[in-house]
Formats: structure tokens, sequence, C-alpha cells
């Protein structure tokens, strides 16, 4: 039978053990049906089979990005970046020009600002931000979106400048004359200051609430939405990526892709979860959750795992620590702040794997890894151990003696390389600042995890760094040097492909469909520019996509 699409003349990493590398591959209905050399492949080539040159660069399966938020990372491709941006100046010399594309009813609303955007010891403050604008409301994202900066305008219009009650770890950081001081910390603060962003808040609801819109989206909010996920879903393709993790979720973000899939503007395959909050009844896993997983259980679209956050995020001092913090931030004997109560946790766990969902669980600091941990642990007592293959997200700050607790209880390390202070994106200085000496040993161990035995996967958070693969790479197998005090973790360049393809298809249960360049499995495929395996580390980025292809469909070609 005639292939729809042969790609040749390549340098193919297949992660099949039996036929390792191979020069081409042929494709028919969206799945890949011969592995082979030029010769072979290109023998059984028709007069209608579109014919892609890989021009003796990688070919590899393509890339999964195994945690990102999706509708938020979308719409912040039309945001003003501040990354690289350094006091109130050059702010001003940035957001003024942009306000002014803005229309006058919507808020100006930027991100990546930098924690030190001030200099440091230095925090943003309304007054701050009213120097630069002050008649209509502004607020910015920190990279990590665990804090929002806003004016005085923007808290007015959000209902924030007297204060006010907010969900366990967060906070509104009140000043010195009794009102908001601008500095919003976690989602139960800031919630309502994205209520006022063009998409109405709606593009976080899924990490925010887990929650759908109330009241429900109309029809034309509705199309706004789709064609920016749909944009979104372009630029990532673009990346050579063909499935996508979603970290935040709710029934609205489904229904919002299924609409797309409709539509024929679905480029890759989407895994939404169920959020639990910190704030749900335990009973809400099993009144809602089992509903939402049956739902959507396509291969374009499928819910299957339950997402939680334990703790928040070192540069803001919310990650959960087992001492106090060093310095100012660990005053009043600051650990971090709860998001769950552990006994609350637990049992939500426990629930969840009951339920028979794999758990996703944010945990940053050292005390949130080993409460999670303990977690899974009481869930697999409970319940009996399986196949879960739960996952930890971040893993930024580990105990010692938790990193072989992964391997041992089948968890799965979830990393994202570019967040690390060695990774190139992220000022190498500054996480070590909110970090005691002892901590740096245990500091982004992804080597040294991986050497245990545990199984490492690797994504980017879009949009806390940018959703390109490349750059994310580089952070892996050519991180920065440190200094004393900081392990050698660097990937090897199989490790790190691995994590970002095999490993990711194994993660999501779909090892035996996806992830490796063989006969009978799914057509998802990466060609790059180069073959990667002669790029010298520091120099990997030279490398991009030049076509993607997702179920047997182009859905990416450079021109």
């Amino acid at each position: 039978m005639e292939p729809d699409i042969i790609v040749h003349n390549g340098r193919l990493i297949t992660f099949d053990t039996d036929q390792p590398s191979a020069e081409a591959l042929a494709i028919k209905d969206g799945v890949i049906t011969q592995v082979g050399t030029n010769d072979t492949v290109l023998a059984r080539a028709g007069g209608e089979t579109k014919l892609i040159d890989a021009r003796k660069a990688t070919v590899l399966p393509g890339f999964i990005d195994s945690h990102v938020h999706l509708f938020g990372g979308s719409v912040e491709l039309d945001c003003l970046s501040l990354y690289g941006v350094q006091g109130l100046n050059e702010m001003k010399s940035r957001i003024l020009p942009y306000a002014e594309t803005i229309p006058a009813h919507e808020m100006v609303f930027c991100v990546m600002a930098d924690y030190g955007i001030l200099g440091t010891g230095r925090t943003l403050t309304r007054q701050d931000l009213d120097q630069i604008i002050s008649d209509r409301p502004l607020a910015m994202f920190a990279p990590d979106h665990h804090t929002i900066w806003a004016n005085t305008a923007a808290l007015e219009a959000a209902g924030l400048l007297q204060g006010g009650e907010v969900d366990a770890g967060s906070e509104i950081v009140m000043g010195e004359d009794g009102l908001a001081s601008g500095e919003l910390l976690e989602p139960g603060a800031y919630s309502p200051v994205l209520a006022l962003t063009r998409h109405g808040g709606r593009e976080m609801l899924g990490l925010t609430t887990g929650k759908d819109p109330k009241p429900p989206a109309t029809p034309e909010q509705r199309k706004m939405d789709r064609d920016v996920i749909a944009r979104g879903l372009e630029h990532c393709a673009a990346q050579g990526i063909t499935t996508l993790h979603l970290m935040d979720g709710n029934t609205y973000q489904c229904e919002l892709l299924n609409e797309l899939e409709r539509e024929g503007r679905l480029p890759i395959r989407c895994h939404v979860p169920f959020h639990m909050k910190g704030t749900d009844p335990v009973e809400r896993l099993s009144a809602e959750a089992p509903a939402m997983r049956a739902r959507f259980q396509s291969d374009m679209v499928r819910c299957s795992h339950v997402k939680m956050f334990i703790d928040g995020v070192i540069e803001s001092g919310t990650a959960l620590m087992l001492q106090p913090y060093p310095g100012e931030m660990g005053a009043g004997d600051n650990m971090g702040d709860e998001v769950f109560t552990q006994e609350h946790f637990v049992a939500c766990c426990v629930e969840a794997d009951r339920l028979g969902f794999q758990i996703a669980v944010h945990a940053i600091g050292d005390a949130g890894v080993r409460r999670t941990l303990d977690a899974y642990q009481t869930a697999q007592e409970a319940n009996g151990a399986r196949d879960s293959r739960h996952r930890i997200e971040h893993l930024e700050v580990v105990h010692p003696d938790d990193i072989p607790r992964l391997a041992e209880m089948g968890v799965v390390a979830s990393i994202q390389p570019g967040h690390a202070p060695r990774g190139h994106i992220f000022p190498p200085t500054a996480v070590g600042q909110y970090l005691h000496p002892h901590q740096i040993d245990g500091a982004y161990p992804v080597q040294t995890i991986r050497e245990t035995g545990a199984r490492v996967v690797f994504s980017t958070d879009w949009p806390v760094i940018p959703v390109d693969v490349m750059p994310n790479i580089k952070a892996a197998v050519a991180p920065l040097d440190l200094g004393e005090g900081w392990r050698d973790e660097t990937q090897s360049l199989m490790d790190t492909l691995a994590s970002y393809t095999f490993d990711n298809a194994w993660v999501e249960f779909n090892e035996d469909r996806k992830g490796t360049l063989k006969a009978g499995m799914m057509a998802d495929v990466a060609v790059m520019s180069h073959d990667l395996t002669t790029l010298a580390p520091a120099k990997i980025t030279a490398a991009q996509t030049v076509a993607t292809i997702c179920d047997g469909v182009v859905t990416f070609e450079r021109g």
C-alpha cells in the first residue's frame, strides 16, 4: 500500500532496542508502517506519497512536553514579556508603548517580571507600578506564576486594596499603611486580578480553581478562547512537539480542545488533568473526577491524571522547607506555606489512587517533596502497590535521604532543566541566596536522581519558560558550572532526548503506541535541521525543527 509520507535520508534515533538507528520511515493512515534503509523504504513510494528529505539530520519521535499550562501560555504569547528587564526606568520604557496598543478598557498585563527586577532585596510595590501607570489597571506575573504584582488601580478593580480572605498558602501582602502592598502570593490571592484580563481569567481557571467558568463563557468568548489556544498549539508544533501534558485543567479546556479537533485545528495530542485544590473536600474526587476521565478518552484529548499543589516556590518563600529559610525570608521561622494540610493531602492521594488515577504533585521544597512521597507511600499501603507511575513535578530541593525513595516506590521525577540556575534562562545566583549551604547539595538533582534508577521525564512548565525544546535540552546537556557546593548534574544527550520522547510516552502509559520509531506505532515524528549527535552540547540550539508530524499529518513544515 502506498505510504502517505516517507521521511528519508535521515539519521533516525528510534528508541527501538531491536533497531536503534535507521535512515527512513514510512507512514500510512496515522501509523508508522516501515523503518529501514533509504532504498527499502523509498521503494514503496507512490505518486501521491509526500517525501520529506531529512538531509542527514536527526529524525526522532515527536517531542512530548510533559508539563505545560497551554491556555495561559497561549494567551501570554501576546503579552509583554519583561524577561531581562531591570529597574523602574527600563520597565517604564517597555510598558508605556505597549499600553498604547491595549484598548483603554483592558488591564495592561505583563509577564516574566523577575523577583529581583528592582534589585536584590527590593520587592515591587503598587506605588512603584503607579509611577509607570496610575490611571488604569497594570499587573505583571512573576516567571513562575506564583506571584502577581499590581498597581493601585488593579487592586481597586479586583477588590483587594483593603486586603481580604484568601486560601491557605496564599497571601495578599499588606503594607505599613494598612493597604495591600501590591504583591499577591499564589492563586488564592491573585485570582481576582486575573479576572480583569482579556480572557476574564478563564485562561488560568484550570490552575487557580480547577473549576469551569461561572457564568459559562458566551459563544463569542469560547471562540476567542479557541482561537488563542489554536495559536499556542501551532507555536508548540513548530518546536517538534506532538503531545502536551497539561498541568492545569477543567472540563472547559477539554471542551475547547474537542471543538478545535472538530474544526481540524488540533495539531497536538493533549492530556488534561482533573485539578484538585487544597480547599476542595476529598469527596470532590469521587463525585467529579471519574466522570471527567470517562468523557475525555480519545487519542487527541484525554483525561487520566489528577494534579495537586503541595507548596509554592522558593523565590517567594512559599515552597515548603524542612527548616526556616535563611536571612530575612526566614523571619518568624518561615518554612513555607501549606497549600493542603498534610492530613487532607494524604486523604486526597489515597482517594485518587483508589480511583485508579495517576497523580502529579507540584512539590518544590525539601519538605514538600518529603510530604508527597509520604502521601504516595500511604496510598500504596492503603490500596496496594500498582503500576501507578505517580509523579512529582519540579523537585527543586530534595533532602538526600529522600532521593532513593523515588526509585524504591516507582515515583517519577518530572523535571524542567531550564528552571535550574544552571539552565541559562534564569539568573544563576538567584535561587542560591534563598537556600542554606547544605541544601544546595540536593538542589535540582536530576542526574543524582537518574543514577538511583528512578524514571526522569523532561518538560518546560510553559509559560514559566518558553516551550521551545532546544534551549531546554541545552540546559540539560550543557549546564552552567555554578562552582563550589553545586553538583555536576549534566545529562547525556541520549538520556535527555529519551526523557523528552520515549520516557514521556511511558509516563502517560503509552509506551506501546508512541515514543518509538517502529512499525505499528503512532506516526508522531520530529525532523530536525541538524544531526544532534554531532553538535557540541553548548551549540545544540543551532538545531531547530524543520518538520513535525502528528497522527500522520504534517502539522509544521519550515519554509
